[in-house]
This record gives C-alpha cells, sequence and structure tokens, in this order.
C-alpha cells in the first residue's frame, strides 16, 4: 500500500481548509440576522437579511414620546418580520423621509482651514498630493393582536405583550418563525408590561428582495421619561454602531453605556424654527426644542445590559463637532518656509559678501 507524498497531504489539507470555509459561508447565508439597533428583524426561512444602517429620532416633550425609525437593508430575503418594544400603547404611522436630510444639514460640523509652517507627510517636497479628499456617519388585556393595518408598503400590527404568545402566533401567521434566544430576550420586556409593534416588511413590487432604504416609520406613545430601546441588540453577532438624535426641552444624555463605550455627542443645540413647515418642525411643534446628537460603539453586543434611559443633562451647554483641514502656510502659492528659507539664506550670502564688497570698494595704496 503506497503512503501519501508531501504533497497530497498539503492539498489534502487546502481541499479541508476550503471545505470549511464553504460551509461557513453556507451557514452565514442561511442564519437569520435578528438583532437589530432598537428592535429585532426576522426573515422568512433559509433566507437572510442584515440592517446596514439605522438611523432614528427620539422627541419627548415631558408626557408624549415619538420614535422616527429609517432602515437601511441589505440580504436576500424576499419578506421580513421587524418587532419593536415599547413602554406603552403606541400609534404607527409612516414617517417624513425629509427629517433626516434636515437633521443631518443642521448637525453637519464646521469645517475649518489650520494652516502649519513647517512641511508634513504629503507636503512638498515629501510627498506629491494625490487629490483623494477623506471620507464623507404593561397592559392587563388578553394576550392577541390590538389592531392590524396596512401603511405604505409596511403591515403594522400592535400586540399585546402579556405572553410571548401573541408575537409567536402573529409571526407563524405571517410565515416567520420566532427565533429561541429572541423569545428568551423579549421576556424581560414582557415582565415590564411592555408592548410590541409588528411590522411585516415587504417589496412593493412582487418577487422583489428588500434592499436598500426603507419607508422611515413614526412610534408615538405615552412615556413620563423617554427610553430607546436597545436590549435586543445584543443578539447581535457582530459590532453594533448607534447613532441617535434627541429633541426634547433640555440638552439630553444617556444615563450610562449599557455596556458599550462612552456615547459621544457630536450635536448640541437649540432648534431654531428657521424652516417652519419643514419635517423637523412638524415633529417638534411650538415648544421649546434643544437638539442633542450623539454616536455610540459596541464593540461587543452580549454586552449590552439594558436600554437607553434618556435624562437632562446638568447643563444645556451648545456643541457643534469642528472637522479641521490641515494645510501649509503658503504666500502666492508658494511654501511660506520655504520662502523663509530662502530669504536666510540670502541674507547669508549678503553677509558674506558684504567683506569682499569692501575691500573691492577700498582705494588703492
Amino acid at each position: 500500500m503506497r503512503g501519501r507524498g508531501p504533497g497530497g497531504t498539503r492539498c489534502g489539507r487546502v481541499l479541508s481548509l476550503l471545505l470549511i470555509l464553504a460551509a461557513l459561508q453556507l451557514g452565514s447565508l442561511v442564519a437569520p440576522a435578528y438583532a437589530c439597533g432598537c428592535g429585532a428583524m426576522v426573515p422568512s426561512e433559509r433566507s437572510r437579511i442584515a440592517v446596514a444602517q439605522e438611523t432614528s429620532v427620539v422627541h419627548w416633550d415631558g408626557r408624549t414620546e415619538q420614535i422616527v425609525m429609517r432602515l437601511t437593508v441589505h440580504g436576500d430575503a424576499r419578506e421580513a418580520a421587524w418587532i419593536m418594544p415599547v413602554p406603552h400603547r403606541a400609534s404607527v404611522e409612516l414617517g417624513d423621509a425629509a427629517l433626516f436630510d434636515e437633521l443631518a444639514e443642521i448637525t453637519a460640523p464646521v469645517r475649518e482651514t489650520r494652516h502649519h509652517f513647517w512641511p508634513r507627510d504629503g507636503d512638498w517636497p515629501f510627498a506629491e498630493r494625490d487629490g483623494a479628499g477623506a471620507p464623507a456617519p404593561g397592559a392587563a388585556a388578553p394576550v392577541g393582536v390590538v389592531d392590524r393595518r396596512r401603511l405604505g408598503p409596511f403591515d403594522v400590527a400592535r400586540l399585546t405583550a402579556t405572553d410571548p404568545e401573541a408575537l409567536r402566533t402573529w409571526l407563524e401567521g405571517n410565515g416567520f418563525a420566532l427565533p429561541g434566544p429572541l423569545e428568551a430576550a423579549l421576556r424581560t420586556y414582557v415582565d415590564q408590561g411592555w408592548e410590541y409593534v409588528a411590522v411585516r416588511l415587504a417589496p412593493e413590487e412582487a418577487g422583489a428582495v428588500l434592499t436598500g432604504a426603507l419607508d422611515p416609520l413614526r412610534l408615538r406613545f405615552a412615556s413620563d421619561r423617554p427610553v430607546y430601546p436597545m436590549r435586543l441588540s445584543r443578539l447581535a453577532r457582530t459590532a453594533q454602531s448607534l447613532g441617535l438624535y434627541v429633541i426634547a426641552e433640555h440638552r439630553m444624555e444617556p444615563s450610562g453605556a449599557i455596556g458599550g463605550r462612552e456615547p459621544e455627542v457630536t450635536f448640541a443645540g437649540r432648534l431654531e424654527r428657521t424652516v417652519p413647515d419643514g419635517a423637523v418642525a412638524g415633529l417638534v411643534g411650538d415648544g421649546p426644542a434643544f437638539l442633542t446628537a450623539f454616536d455610540q460603539y459596541f464593540p461587543d453586543p452580549s454586552r449590552i445590559d439594558g436600554d437607553h434611559e434618556l435624562r437632562a443633562a446638568a447643563a444645556d451647554t451648545p456643541y457643534r463637532t469642528v472637522r479641521h483641514r490641515d494645510e501649509l502656510l503658503a504666500v502666492g502659492g508658494v511654501p511660506a518656509w520655504l520662502l523663509s528659507v530662502l530669504a536666510v539664506l540670502l541674507l547669508a550670502v549678503a553677509r558674506a559678501l558684504r567683506p569682499v564688497r569692501r575691500r573691492r570698494a577700498r582705494p588703492p595704496v
């Protein structure tokens, strides 16, 4: 019987590695990605969907909270269910996509130019610029469905939360299966007497895949303190990023990091009603409004241990992010350091030539 040579062993190892990688890739295609920001996404069987970006706005007037969310998704799912826990019975309507454009413009960083004297990497003569710019950030009611209606491309159901069985019934009736880990995670909200908003997502074009930015949804519910649900994000398999706009009477801040890095404020300031008929004005109304925007990164989502409870900051201190662009100081297009060096050299030459000129200027003896 002939033994394997070194070449055969190497080929066998390579083949085994390729089979393992193929199995992992196949597993990633059929595994449901049911965790996303403040809610949960459940795709249909043997399909996948992931939330590439989630942008949310929280508005609180001291009695009522509104959350407007816009999801950007990708994957191969033709339909999915999105579940959002809420502390009180919520009304649901379509949101205004212009809201996010207006807020992005309001909170855009200020761009300032800083000049430096001596050349750095990328400045002449060390390197030539390639011209590339920087990259442009409980109810006691019986278990069941409270109501159900159509909102644009969405099938929206409001469910009581006295038992996860209500959610399971709705999901199974719409062709979805409630994953075990998600059911366990939702139990905390059930114990707190929260309810669910369940939305069936499907493209308007029959047979199409869910992809790109979805129409925003606007939820409104009674709340004596603003809260942004985040607990379900602990089920995510990859690092999560949160971008949140908060509009209230005063500057707001999260009460804690809830297992992520410290939230970073990117904007804080009182809203000026420069566009009285815009989407922001439509959300806020006539009351006082202070806008706070912050970003937060969760490198290990399994450490998320609660929801974001928002509170007033110690002071309404304004803040705006400043993006600096460093440029080499120049005069008439010529680097200032080069002009200075040339001036020093010319002065040194002039001083060196001064004795020679004096000797030449002396009359002969």
